[in-house]
């Protein structure tokens, strides 16, 4: 029998006894070593996340070793280390067609939509699982997974050598999206959040400047700082006001890129967006090209690990990790199976 963990239809963290799994033709099953939890999974514990019901088995951040491997597996071996890209897709739409499978037509998310990784093993298609080189340790390459998406976002965002780029939000998202933004050749950074403590942390990771997203006249204070709106807003809150402030801060034919997920709809100030020629894009999760560059980065000591992981609980205590990935003294909490 295996542990696994379950967010109840109350949002309750409970630790369940289910039959070991055992993978089918194509899959494999691995023991997890560490798991991540993200905003998706406090926001879905809470009953809050727009694509996530309860009940639900969280984990699509994680890492592990290669258990056991199902009938016509040859890509993988029993104890290869390995971390999961747990977007799940049908591979036949349009947009898998196209290489846009982070958009696929049938999406679902393992660990969101599907049983995920928070247990002592799981199943999964042994393509969604990627091998962890020999030079990155289990702290790093559970990082991967989250570093993905801001990774994706610059992407998307277009050109960002010598630009000046605004992120709001500095929790793990906005951080991680502050330094790929960087990484990608912007000059100046600047980030906010309501939490002195978050951007004092921005600041140690290298952010030019760092604001409360309630200082007075804030559009104006950043604009002076930059002498003029940023090429790019980063915004990793995704709400009426974090939306608001982006499209009065990026110059004009600049672009906006939406990273977190909102909780509903938001108003944007579209005057201003039609009058100043502003992109507004949105961004979802990754694809291969993106968990490659994720890779790279952390390869290269491109985020320091110590300052993202704030605190590690045994599965056992899950619903505590989970209590303390609410908090806003934590940044990422991780669970650690063994």
């Amino acid at each position: 029998m295996d542990r696994r963990v379950t967010v109840t239809a109350d949002g309750e963290v409970t630790l369940d006894r289910v039959p070991r799994p055992r993978p089918a033709a194509g899959e494999v099953r691995v023991s997890t070593r560490l798991i991540g939890i993200c905003g998706t999974d406090v926001h879905a514990r809470r009953g809050e996340h727009p694509f996530i019901s309860r009940p639900y088995h969280p984990g699509h951040e994680a890492v592990g070793v290669v258990a056991e491997t199902g009938p016509g597996v040859t890509s993988l071996a029993e104890g290869d280390r390995v971390l999961l890209e747990p977007n799940l897709v049908c591979g036949t739409c349009r947009h898998c067609r196209s290489g846009r499978y982070n958009i696929c037509a049938t999406l679902r998310v393992i660990g969101c939509q599907t049983a995920g990784a928070m247990a002592d093993s799981f199943t999964v298609p042994a393509g969604r699982l990627h091998r962890v080189p020999d030079g990155l340790t289990d702290a790093q390459a559970v990082l991967v997974e989250p570093l993905a998406t801001p990774v994706h976002a610059v992407r998307r965002a277009g050109d960002l050598a010598g630009s000046d780029v605004l992120v709001i939000g500095a929790g793990p998202i906005g951080l991680l999206t502050a330094l790929a933004t960087r990484a990608a050749g912007a000059r100046t950074v600047i980030v906010t959040d309501p939490v002195a403590a978050k951007r004092d942390r921005a600041l140690r990771l290298g952010a030019d400047a760092a604001y409360a997203p309630d200082t007075p006249g804030l559009p104006d204070v950043v604009r002076e700082r930059l002498g003029g709106g940023a090429d790019a807003v980063f915004d990793c809150v995704s709400v009426s006001a974090s939306v608001t402030q982006a499209v009065q801060i990026v110059e004009k034919g600049g672009t906006v890129m939406v990273v977190g997920v909102p909780q509903g709809p938001s108003s944007v100030p579209l005057d201003l967006v039609q009058d100043r020629e502003i992109t507004v894009r949105g961004s979802l999760m990754y694809v291969e090209e993106d968990v490659r560059a994720a890779v790279s980065l952390l390869a290269a000591g491109a985020v320091p690990v110590e300052e993202f992981i704030t605190a590690t609980f045994p599965l056992d205590r899950a619903d505590e990790a989970f209590r303390a990935a609410g908090s806003p003294d934590q940044m990422k909490v991780l669970v650690a199976v063994g």
